[in-house]
């Protein structure tokens, strides 16, 4: 498996010739303390799927905080068919808005992509205190 691309934005819309378009991208957040809310955020990822790697596979996403402990969890699975004649790899993508997550402290949040019980960094965000703020 191959991770195409990860992000965080405010807003991602697949569109129906297989695109994906984004608006805002980032990898950082100001909050004027802590637990801080972010009222809503897009994570989008983009997986390829090697030859060996066909038919039902479960995965999790997740968001861990600094110390490593889960925030959120996202779980589902991808059924993952054959390579079509004039096509590329076999793709998996997800599209997730995510509303209210709630940040418990300052520091570098991180998703991970967990295949098969193997754990992949997929996007850092970074929670920063802005004292600008108060």
């Amino acid at each position: 498996m191959k991770i195409l691309y990860a992000l965080l934005c405010e807003s991602a819309q697949e569109r129906p010739d297989g695109r994906l378009d984004v608006h805002g991208v980032f990898h950082q957040l100001y909050a004027p303390g802590f637990p801080a809310q972010q009222e809503r955020m897009t994570f989008a990822v983009a997986l390829e799927w090697e030859a060996h790697e066909r038919g039902r596979i479960e995965f999790s996403i997740e968001l861990v905080d600094p110390a490593r402990s889960p925030v959120l969890s996202i779980t589902g699975h991808t059924e993952v068919a054959e390579q079509q004649p004039m096509q590329g790899p076999p793709q998996t993508r997800v599209v997730m808005p995510l509303d209210n997550v709630v940040f418990p402290a300052e520091g570098t949040y991180a998703f991970e992509l967990v295949v098969d019980g193997e754990r992949q960094r997929l996007t850092p965000l970074h929670l920063l205190k802005d004292t600008a703020m108060n």
